[in-house]
């Protein structure tokens, strides 16, 4: 799980900005937020993401996007990292990006930080904490690192230390030097943090036609549930000589997926969506798409791309929603601009499926960002769920929770004082008449 997470000098991120998913005292929905015994604190569940137009919402996203990349891939020798600082303040030009994790892997909390400029890793520190001890496993810094007593003896941890590139986590290379002593912080970014951005075609779609997925029937029932006009989905089969691809990659296709594997392939023209396995030793390629029932009842195949856009956020969403929804390996989903192309009452359900299936022991989160103020209900959110960023006259986003307001009571219907910007992260509009004729110009800040 997330514990809080902590961006600064990160593109509109000038200042430190926390987002943390610690619950408050408030006792709304109480039945449905995890709790973690041993450190006697509850961890939220959700997080919703509201503001302005240009506020910093999908910058905290891609900051997340950057953490994820640089723990899990390695940066080729002499290649720059790829850093996005803060440019509006010249007292941040040359200082470096910094990121914070306190992140809860199999009960145990750990404090993940690293500092990065454009040529180097500048600092970088893991922090083992249990109960009230805290115990830092590494800390580099000024190009060096101090250990733990418990791993000052490790060689195999000395000899990955000096192998590790400047422009490298020390964390990234203990993994690819096969030493597993700070794994569980690298699986946390390659395999539970789920990154979903507006125009991701997110996997595995090819589950809406495998009848063995034990979630088969229960997707493809909830695509009429939730109003798409799609009573199941399937798939087709297409020879391998007639789809439409280059020569050479279907050379590549051939040599490197195996029996039993699969690639997804999404089309950027028609939106299509493709399944490439190795079945029996040959290639085949499988095609999903849509059927709707006829008036005599009958079902009629529909290509993916004739159906609506709001029809086909659902397709690429679904998997992972019904992943959060059985608590799938824990995984903690961030999704940017939820709302997307869907019906306020369709996000509103896709939620509650969620939320109803959390309890104090399940350990799946789900952090969202939103325009539509529709869901900003505390019959739907706590107060500490609900978070706005907006730019400060500097041009750097602030982030807070509603639950940092006294006035926001659990009872007050808050979309109101919302959109009257009593509560910020909303668009600040100038109307500015012009004088000749009746037109105005219209300007958005923030």
């Amino acid at each position: 799980m997330l514990i809080s997470f902590t961006v600064e000098n990160w593109m509109s991120y000038a200042k430190p900005a926390t987002l943390s998913m610690v619950a408050s005292r408030e006792r709304q929905h109480i039945a449905r937020v995890p709790s973690i015994a041993k450190y006697k604190v509850k961890v939220l569940p959700v997080a919703a993401i509201f503001g302005g137009n240009a506020s910093g919402k999908t910058n905290l996203f891609k900051a997340l996007q950057f953490a994820k990349t640089l723990v899990t891939k390695f940066n080729q020798p002499d290649n720059l990292i790829p850093i996005e600082p803060f440019l509006l303040d010249p007292a941040t030009k040359g200082k470096p990006c910094r990121f914070n994790f306190e992140l809860l892997i199999e009960e145990i909390i750990y404090e993940y930080s690293f500092s990065v400029g454009r040529n180097e890793v500048v600092e970088e520190k893991l922090v083992k904490i249990s109960g009230k001890n805290e115990q830092t496993l590494f800390h580099r810094v000024a190009g060096e690192a101090n250990f733990d007593a418990s791993l000052a003896n490790d060689l195999s941890l000395k000899f990955a230390f000096k192998g590790t590139r400047d422009n490298q986590l020390f964390v990234t290379n203990t993994v690819s030097q096969k030493n597993d002593q700070f794994r569980a912080v690298y699986d946390w970014f390659d395999k539970t943090l789920a990154l979903v951005a507006p125009d991701t075609r997110f996997g595995p779609f090819e589950r809406f036609f495998q009848e063995a997925d034990p979630l088969f029937p229960a997707m493809n029932t909830s695509l009429a549930d939730l109003d798409t006009g799609i009573d199941h989905l399937g798939k087709e089969m297409i020879r391998l000589e007639n789809f439409p691809i280059e020569e050479e990659f279907r050379l590549k296709l051939e040599e490197e997926v195996k029996e039993g594997g699969t690639v997804r392939l999404v089309t950027g023209a028609t939106n299509e969506r493709y399944v490439i396995s190795r079945e029996n030793g040959s290639l085949v390629v499988y095609k999903l798409v849509a059927y709707h029932k006829s008036m005599d009842g009958n079902d009629v195949k529909m290509e993916l791309r004739h159906e609506s856009d709001g029809s086909q956020r659902v397709i690429d969403l679904m998997p992972a929603f019904f992943d959060m929804g059985n608590h799938v390996a824990g995984k903690v989903y961030v999704i940017d601009e939820l709302d997307r192309s869907l019906h306020t009452q369709l996000t509103r359900k896709l939620l509650g499926y969620y939320l109803n299936t959390c309890t104090p022991a399940t350990r799946t989160q789900l952090l969202f960002t939103t325009h539509d103020v529709m869901l900003m209900d505390q019959e739907l959110l706590r107060r500490d769920e609900i978070w706005i960023t907006e730019r400060d006259s500097a041009g750097g986003t602030k982030l807070l929770s509603f639950s940092e307001y006294k006035d926001v009571r659990y009872d007050k219907d808050i979309r109101k004082s919302y959109l009257q910007g009593r509560l910020g992260g909303v668009p600040r509009i100038f109307i500015d008449s012009c004088t000749g004729d009746n037109t105005a110009i219209v300007t958005a800040r923030g």
